[in-house]
């Protein structure tokens, strides 16, 4: 018996094992699931928008859309989540629209028609040249640019927003870490031994210097609300949290009115807050 109790205790300790090693293989896979083909675009809509062509610092070609508002000074730069590719978002470029905000969303490589593969360095890398065609191609200003990041996105905003000067960060469900939202799903695994991403928002967003807005929904089944409560407790002043409802992927269409009423009235904040300090801090 005591035998047959060691031999099942091996058994699934190999089990356990093989199927570490097929996460850690696989962690790529399950983290980014881009879709290349983009059928629809902000015609759709019946918004004007321009397709932007820019690269990378390493050189990679990568796709944009931008989409103007009338009159407008704000402009949103949206880092979508890790699912699909920039025509998923259609639902929200309407919304940043209707508040009167433009526009400039992309696709990481790997996603919808950009070149390459995702990796988190690459995300980090396709953000920072986003950025720098606002700035250098439409001449917007930094204390203009709205940085947005929903899911995997937020926590690329946060990092780009650690790095350069922007008028706000608005952060939509996004996770603390990589090894937290891992350790969320698979529990019973060694998580932060074997992670080969980091996505620390955590620790991105104490070197944020901008207002900070963060919109979480206790109804998410992916990211934890919690989290959001952490980070908001790691994030400098001005700050702002925002709780709706809804799950993961659809809590900003599901709150309506009280998602768009958290964005106009932190816009009616920034425009205060700006007109207070002359200026925003650089990060």
């Amino acid at each position: 018996m005591s035998l047959l109790l060691i031999y099942v205790g091996v058994g699934l300790f190999a089990a356990y094992c093989v199927w570490g090693v097929v996460l850690y293989i696989m962690q790529a896979k399950l983290l980014y699931s881009p879709v290349r083909e983009v059928l629809y675009t902000p015609d759709e809509l019946e918004l004007d928008f321009e397709e932007v062509v820019f690269r990378s610092a390493d050189g990679l070609q990568l796709t944009g859309w931008y989409v103007p508002a009338r009159g407008s000074e704000l402009t949103v730069l949206f880092c979508h989540g890790n699912g699909g590719n920039m025509m998923h978002r259609l639902d929200s470029i309407n919304i940043l629209h209707d508040l009167g905000l433009n526009c400039f969303i992309f696709d990481y490589r790997g996603y919808g028609g950009s070149q390459g593969r995702p990796s988190e360095e690459g995300t980090y890398l396709d953000a920072a040249a986003a950025y720098e065609w606002l700035i250098e191609e439409k001449k917007t200003a930094p204390d203009h640019v709205i940085l947005f990041g929903r899911s995997l996105g937020g926590s690329i905003a946060a990092q780009l927003a650690s790095k350069v000067k922007a008028g706000a960060l608005i952060i939509e469900s996004t996770f603390t870490s990589y090894a937290d939202i891992g350790k969320r799903f698979y529990p019973y695994m060694p998580v932060r031994w074997f992670a080969r991403f980091s996505y620390r928002t955590i620790d991105f967003i104490r070197n944020v210097y901008c207002p900070v807005m963060l919109i979480y929904s206790r109804n998410d089944e992916v990211v934890p609300f919690e989290f959001g409560l952490a980070l908001c407790a790691a994030a400098n002043e001005p700050k702002e949290f925002v709780e709706i409802f809804g799950s993961h992927n659809d809590a900003f269409l599901v709150s309506g009115e009280i998602y768009k009423d958290a964005w106009t009235r932190w816009l009616r904040f920034l425009k205060g807050y700006k007109r207070r300090t002359g200026r925003h801090r650089a990060s």
